[in-house]
């Protein structure tokens, strides 16, 4: 094991320890093979699942993992042709079995922190699916809550608005204006600080994944 192996071993295992007593189960994957096998692992037959606007997931090819699976109900969004039919299957989102997230970062003391335009992915996070599973690179780990919203803020929004072409301020300069630009990407924060009834569990991955 290498130096940095074992840094991300014992960062893991602090961050999966405070993330229990948020009543938050824990689980850390040295790579992303490791993610993905987890990840099916984790969903029982013939459960509903889908995802949120993650590229971690996608990178990783977990939605073909899943598809390969055949004993699951696999809802794809990035299949619809339609605005109305992505719309559909964002509703159906809320009465899956699993949903699929990443985060855009998580402090070392267990609270997760997403930045959305949409507000559908953060809204399933906060209710409806039975069951949230984030895949979150060790990456996107930040000292405090604080510096997480600070690089959800000035690292992955900029990002993501440059991804989807966003005519945003943070696109032109890479740098945080804390606008009110009707193309924000920015409109809705979401602090996940303990999971009620234990809906929630989390995969940190030892590679750089994501935005």
């Amino acid at each position: 094991m290498t130096t940095k192996e074992l840094r991300n071993e014992r960062l893991a295992q602090t961050i999966i320890k405070n993330l229990k007593r948020r009543h938050i189960e824990g689980f850390y994957c040295p790579t992303g093979a490791d993610a993905v096998n987890k990840v099916v692992e984790l969903i029982e037959d013939g459960s509903s699942v889908t995802w949120g606007g993650t590229m971690t997931v996608r990178d990783l090819g977990i939605p073909e993992a899943l598809k390969r699976r055949g004993t699951l109900e696999v809802i794809d969004r990035d299949l619809a042709t339609t605005a109305e039919e992505k719309q559909s299957m964002y509703l159906r989102a809320f009465s899956t079995d699993v949903y699929l997230s990443s985060a855009n970062a998580i402090s070392e003391d267990g609270v997760i922190v997403n930045i959305d335009g949409n507000g559908n992915r953060v809204a399933a996070i906060t209710w409806g699916p039975k069951k949230v599973i984030f895949v979150i690179g060790l990456n996107k780990v930040a000292q405090t809550v604080e510096a997480a919203l600070a690089r959800a803020r000035s690292t992955a929004s900029p990002v993501n608005a440059a991804r989807f072409d966003i005519k945003t301020p943070c696109q032109t300069d890479g740098v945080c204006h804390n606008c009110n630009s009707a193309d924000s990407i920015c409109n809705y924060v979401h602090f996940l600080r303990n999971s009620p009834r234990g809906r929630h569990q989390v995969e940190l991955v030892g590679e750089d994944l994501g935005y």
